[in-house]
């Protein structure tokens, strides 16, 4: 296990663990499944397996809480496949600035974050922090966790909702890491085939440390198609809080670079329910 994971879970060995179990031989037994504390969430953190819908459900996530007319700051952590360029236009961006120069940054405040910020043209409740075209982890000085909880600090300070859009491989990316640990609340997906569910049986072992505070993770099967069984996969996953369907109209954006965009044909009728349900349950916006 790299380093820079082993560092992030050996810090304050001495807090209170959590009664956590894991049955290595029958995965599907694991125990996420305590429904999390929603009173004051603030901060929530996507993640999942590889084309899980990890970027798709936050940004529909950050649209629909911005079209309650409620400031909602989106952050686009990979930086393997910066998101910023298929998930809408160039043209409705204000100005693009990177994520990268803030966490590059020696000390993250509120003055760095707000000139790095990314504004859009067509939403006034919605700000974004990403990775630009053509950027990778090496176009910017190093960062350490330091910087991401600097980052997580003050962005509280800013907004009342954020949303954080993780990379797959925390073990390489620090502030998905520090985003998963320093979160209020995870969505955590897991698409409904072998490989999606190998690949979050493989991760769960390392989310076993207190730090990964299991009791806030709800668990979503995503991209839910009508010939799948996707009772087989709460069986597997150990139950779901959520299911998100597929939408034809939902993928033709994805593919268009367009995933701001609203959604009025009738094949998306179920996953805007979806949407609405997961943020109005996890941020109580009702």
């Amino acid at each position: 296990m790299p380093n820079l994971f082993k560092s992030l879970i050996s810090r304050g060995d001495d807090d209170e663990e959590l009664d956590l179990e894991f049955d290595l031989a029958n995965p599907e037994n694991d125990c996420f499944e305590l429904p999390p504390d929603r009173r004051d969430n603030q901060v929530l953190a996507v993640w999942g397996s590889p084309s899980s819908g990890k970027t798709i459900m936050s940004v529909k996530l950050a649209r629909y809480i911005a079209s309650q007319k409620k400031n909602v700051i989106l952050v686009l952590a990979d930086m393997s496949a910066p998101p910023l360029p298929y998930v809408c236009p160039p043209s409705d961006l204000e100005a693009e600035t990177s994520l990268g120069n803030i966490l590059g940054a020696a000390h993250v405040d509120e003055n760095l974050i707000k000139h790095n910020a990314i504004l859009h043209k067509k939403n006034e409740y919605l700000t974004m922090l990403a990775m630009l075209k053509g950027e990778n982890a090496f176009s910017y000085a190093p960062y350490t966790e330091t910087q991401a909880r600097e980052l997580i600090l003050e962005l509280r300070k800013m907004c009342d909702y954020i949303i954080i859009d993780c990379t797959s491989n925390i073990t390489n990316d620090a502030l998905s890491a520090v985003s998963l640990i320093e979160s209020d609340a995870v969505l955590r997906l897991v698409s409904c085939d072998l490989k999606s569910i190998s690949y979050l049986n493989s991760q769960l072992p390392l989310l076993l440390d207190n730090k990964f505070n299991a009791n806030k993770q709800y668990k979503a099967a995503s991209n839910v198609d009508e010939f799948q069984a996707d009772e087989n996969i709460e069986q597997v996953v150990g139950g779901v809080s959520f299911k998100i369907p597929h939408s034809d109209e939902v993928y033709k954006q994805f593919l268009a670079g367009n995933l701001f965009g609203g959604l009025t044909e009738k094949d998306s009728k179920d996953f805007r329910k979806a949407v609405s349900k997961i943020a109005n349950e996890v941020f109580e916006l009702c």
